[in-house]
């Protein structure tokens, strides 16, 4: 653990830009996706199984490099070395992934896509699972690491002010003739500056040699019965009432969220303009863009501050409450031919996301102090690699969710005029999914007890531990 209770500023940043690359790449994916079923032909089944097989491999692998990362030992440390390798992964295969043309047909072009996103997943988990996991190593200050996820995800939200701008460029004939043509453009410039941006962590954070530090050997057998290692963790891990509470309430607000994430182009340009994409113009773009604008300069800095006040928990139920309201709102908000009001709702709405992950990595590392206080053993990619688990998890869940949602309300992507009811079913998807997603995972935090006083005697214990080891 991290003997630094304040971390220098330029670290945090380049922590965060990491964060922007590891959120541009599904913000930019998000995008993309539409461009399969309104470009290519894709069927809503196709989009299901595109969305839910890659990232439940992702799940898979991902503990699997939580135990590599862990107990590897290396002059850079633990950790530096698979970020580098795994941006470069995820930079190249991101380009590689979109380069699809509709004369190719439907099948070769679903196969290409699911092969190649299946490599850019790999390289996402050996990116992803090691930078989170410096992150919770950075600090061993209760509220620094606050601060470091604050920051992070500050410097994250952007992908999701820019993002939506594509929707702008990429179906504007000046720019592309198409949107299969944008995609395979834009895909080379994501590819390539978030490959540079993920590389930042492992350039710059700081890392001490781990060459004679007592691990777990990294040879062939020991990685081939490193199911066994993950077993073992994953049960001690969730043996922790406090981690077991964060998991699920990560699961179930993330996952209803991304479950319906997509709705909101179908909404806007379906109900509120009668399948007139031209004619919504950039109310899907500012539906996303002003969304996050909003969590970047007000949602999180509020967070940060409230969870000093406050304390995490009270904070994160203050804030997933906010968010409720938000989903009230955009039922009543969605008015054909008043598209600004559904602006109204988006400060409200932006509370959940924004105050989630703000709120949870930082929780993350309480916890991991706490196991290193029962266990002896620091573990910090273990378990960020056991917590996206189960965000990756949700995210498969929900992409395929979303296809079946699509299906069970009747709603056709490629039909210029929709069912009747497939939009009002979206629509009540869109606002009533998220509500009970954040109701239960309310409940499940209700009584969350890793306070600012037991974070601090925990924190206490191990200095006084390791003094004597000293």
């Amino acid at each position: 653990m991290s003997n630094t209770n304040k971390v220098h500023f330029g670290q945090k940043v380049a922590f965060g830009l990491g964060m922007l690359a590891n959120q541009m790449f599904p913000a930019a994916m998000g995008i993309f996706f539409v461009v399969l079923v309104e470009d290519l032909g894709f069927s809503t089944t196709m989009w299901a199984v595109l969305y839910f097989a890659p990232r439940l491999f992702d799940a898979i692998t991902d503990p699997i490099m939580g135990f590599i990362s862990d107990n590897t030992k290396s002059r850079w440390g633990r950790r530096r070395q698979y970020v580098f390798i795994g941006a470069l992964i995820m930079g190249l295969t991101f380009i590689i992934m979109w380069q699809l043309y509709k004369d190719n047909g439907l099948e070769y072009n679903f196969y290409y896509f699911l092969f190649t996103s299946l490599i850019f997943y790999l390289g996402m988990t050996v990116f992803s699972v090691p930078y989170v996991a410096m992150g919770y190593e950075m600090s061993d200050d209760f509220h620094e690491r606050t601060n470091i996820m604050a920051v992070s995800q500050w410097i994250g939200q952007w992908a999701w002010v820019i993002a939506p701008w594509f929707w702008v460029i990429m179906y504007d004939p000046d720019w592309f003739a198409s949107g299969e043509v944008a995609t395979r453009s834009l895909a080379a410039w994501v590819g390539i500056i978030c490959m540079v941006l993920a590389m930042v962590p492992a350039l710059f954070i700081k890392s001490k040699s781990t060459l004679e530090e007592d691990y777990e050997p990294l040879n062939t057998k020991n990685i081939g019965n490193s199911l066994r290692f993950i077993r073992d963790g994953f049960k001690e891990a969730f043996k922790i009432p406090q981690f077991k509470k964060l998991c699920y309430a990560t699961f179930l607000i993330f996952n209803a969220f991304n479950t319906i994430a997509g709705f909101s182009f179908f909404i806007i340009v379906y109900y509120m303009f009668n399948g007139d994409a031209g004619a919504a113009g950039l109310w899907p773009t500012l539906n996303g863009c002003i969304g996050a604008l909003i969590t970047t300069f007000a949602v999180i800095p509020i967070i940060a501050k409230m969870s000093k006040k406050i304390g995490k928990k009270k904070a994160f139920l203050v804030s997933q409450s906010i968010s409720i309201v938000g989903y009230i709102l955009f039922w009543f908000l969605f008015i054909p031919g008043k598209p600004y009001l559904f602006l109204i709702a988006l400060p409200f709405f932006s509370f959940g996301i924004g105050g989630l992950f703000t709120l949870m990595m930082s929780m993350t590392s309480d916890v991991i102090d706490l196991d290193e206080l029962n266990t002896g053993k620091r573990r910090e990619g273990t378990f960020g690699a056991i917590y996206w688990w189960m965000v990756k998890f949700g995210f498969a869940i929900a992409g395929l969710l979303t296809g079946v949602i699509m299906g069970f309300v009747g709603f056709d992507p490629g039909a210029e005029t929709q069912p009747d009811g497939a939009i009002t079913g979206l629509r009540l998807f869109y606002s009533g999914l998220p509500i009970v997603g954040t109701l239960l995972a309310m409940y499940v935090m209700r009584n969350y007890d890793l306070t600012e006083e037991r974070a601090h005697e925990v924190s206490a214990a191990l200095a006084e531990r390791n003094a004597v080891k000293e």
